[in-house]
């Protein structure tokens, strides 16, 4: 059995990677295993893909071989291109024969399967099992797009970092693919692995030792959200200010920020010029390193952010206080309801404390917040994906009954309305009138009763 996995990013290739080591994909002696590593940054040409990242070594022993999907697609970008259907079965024999693959029985291992280059190469191995692997927090919700049921019936499972303890993922469920957790232990080893090379790019950057009395104490996370256009980019800098007022309200002095890798200079000079009005000593740091990396060579006293990932895996896997700023415009801004970044920003807004309203210095209590999260994000994922998770509208109501007026700011009054669950407003006879189904069913019925 040849074993193939999909990795874009170095967070998703040490996920899966625990995984392999965990037992998850069975005996290394009865599989051939092949990473394939894809760039899907806006111009890959300027960015760093994983394989070139620093630690990727580490993670290399695992694999007889690694190849680039950006260069074998050239000059399609994979988070855009896809083999039209009667073309899927030349892709595959193309893919074989470069990669050397013979006739042997293929299996996939992949991140988010709605979305190339995921899509894309189910598409292109369209007899082959998948494993979905879920590297964030994304996995909590529902599934984003629909799912043919040709796909969806070759899916074995969605293997999901445990990154709330307790709480289960919504993603794939209604194909009933069960979910399964990786180790906490074989996560972290491979994180340990990672950073050790990591932390020498760091001392380069002339970052304090860990140990020294003027290291950062706090790490700031960017997330680059206007490229998402969920708020413009002046209100993302206000953002990363309001991470540093925040940090400097809760003692610390001397600040790290690690702003998304396709963040503009513009974000960093208007944090420096913030920095200095509070008397705080702010580092911006520019390298292709993973958050935890940072966590681990720093070991910072807190960090904050808006809704990133890093924060549960700062929290859950470093035992570091962490802290959100900005997630109440974020819940305000997102549209679509359906959008897919609502459930990450729901988890961490219900689960950690807003560090802009007093110091944050101990851990949130995630094993606690598990047993009321899960009811809240199952509300919250039914709104998004009603028709995909019929079975869960009478719990949705019973929970917006006892708590709508505790969190409000999850949910929308137009969409509670249309689903006509409680905290709608009530259907008038008027907008009944107006509304065009309700008046091609009664012409219908019109010629019936005469």
């Amino acid at each position: 059995m040849i074993q193939i996995f999909f990795a874009a990013t170095q967070y998703a290739a040490a996920t899966v990677t625990a995984a392999i080591r965990a037992g998850q994909f069975g005996p290394r002696t009865a599989h051939r295993r092949l990473l394939v590593v894809s760039n899907t940054s806006v111009v890959p040409e300027v960015s760093t893909p994983l394989d070139r990242m620093a630690g990727f070594e580490k993670l290399r022993p695992e694999f007889d071989a690694v190849h680039s999907w950006n260069e074998f697609i050239s000059p399609h970008h994979p988070g855009g291109w896809s083999p039209r259907a009667q073309d899927a079965g030349l892709w595959e024999k193309a893919v074989r024969l470069a990669w050397n693959l013979g006739d042997e029985p293929v299996e996939i291992a992949c991140e988010s399967i709605q979305a190339n280059p995921s899509r894309a190469v189910a598409d292109i191995f369209a007899d082959s099992p998948v494993h979905v692997y879920a590297d964030g927090l994304m996995s909590y919700g529902p599934t984003r797009n629909r799912i043919p049921h040709g796909l969806s019936s070759r899916i074995a499972r969605v293997l999901h970092l445990d990154l709330v303890p307790g709480l289960r993922p919504m993603l794939l469920s209604e194909y009933g693919v069960p979910s399964e957790p990786i180790p906490n232990a074989p996560f972290l080893d491979v994180l340990t692995e990672i950073g050790e090379q990591g932390a020498g790019i760091l001392a380069e950057r002339l970052l304090p030792a860990p140990d020294a009395a003027d290291r950062p104490t706090a790490v700031l996370l960017g997330q680059y959200l206007s490229t998402l256009e969920l708020i413009t980019q002046d209100e993302e800098e206000q953002l990363h200010i309001s991470m540093l007022r925040a940090a400097a309200a809760s003692g610390h002095r001397n600040v790290l920020f690690k702003p998304h890798p396709s963040a503009p200079a513009l974000y960093s000079t208007s944090l420096e010029a913030a920095a200095r009005e509070l008397d705080v000593q702010v580092t911006v740091l520019n390298a292709p390193v993973l958050a935890e990396t940072v966590f681990a060579y720093l070991k910072p006293k807190l960090v904050i952010g808006c809704f990133s990932t890093a924060l549960m895996t700062a929290a859950t896997f470093y035992g570091i206080p962490v802290g959100r700023v900005g997630t109440d415009l974020l819940l305000e801004r997102i549209q679509p309801y359906e959008n897919s970044n609502r459930v990450p920003l729901t988890v961490i807004d219900a689960a950690l404390p807003d560090a802009e309203r007093g110091p944050v210095d101990s851990l949130p209590e995630l094993a606690t917040s598990a047993a009321e999260l899960g009811p809240l994000v199952r509300a919250v994922g039914y709104c998004m994906q009603s028709r995909k998770h019929p079975d869960l509208r009478e719990e949705t109501a019973a929970w917006l009954t006892a708590h709508l007026d505790e969190h409000p700011q999850y949910f929308k009054r137009r969409r509670l309305t249309s689903l006509r669950l409680p905290g709608g407003s009530a259907v008038r006879a008027e907008s009944l009138r107006r509304n065009p189904t309700v008046r091609r069913v009664v012409r219908r019925f019109r010629p019936a009763q005469s």
